[in-house]
Formats: C-alpha cells, structure tokens, sequence
C-alpha cells in the first residue's frame, strides 16, 4: 500500500507511473501515452502502450482497486457500491 501512496504523491508533483510495467517517468513529455475513460496514462515503451490498450478495463480496474484499499479503514470490500 504504501507504493501505491508513493504514487500518489509522485504524480501530484508531475511525476506519473507507468501503469503496466510500473516505471516512474519523470517528464512524461515524449513518451508513449493513451486515453482511456477520460485520463491519460503514460507509458515507458510502445510496447507496454499496446499491453495496456489490449486489457485497459483491467489496468482501470486494477488502480481503482488499489486506490479503493487505501480509503477504506479495516477490510476492503469488494463488490459493487
């Protein structure tokens, strides 16, 4: 959990992850990036861009899944709200 606070911050100082490989990029001016449901994901390498575009609902569902850990006190739980 604490990475995914890590990246939080990180991304909040304009540093952004990529969210296949989990690189950080310091400047993602230049590299590889995509939309998927209104936010820009940047990426290390046109190939973790195509890895993401092929299974975007996965990586989508997977951030918010880490994202929903940390906001929850005590036990996650899963299912729809």
């Amino acid at each position: 959990m604490k990475g995914v606070q890590e990246q939080g911050q990180a991304q909040a100082q304009g540093k952004h992850w990529d969210p296949v490989c989990g690189r950080q990029l310091e400047a993602p001016e230049g590299h590889p990036s995509s939309e998927y449901k209104k936010r820009r994901y940047f990426f290390c390498s046109e190939g973790c861009r195509t890895a993401f575009e092929r299974q975007a609902e996965r990586f989508r569902l997977n951030e918010l899944a880490r994202a929903g850990a940390l906001m929850s006190p005590g036990r996650v739980r899963w299912g729809l709200a």
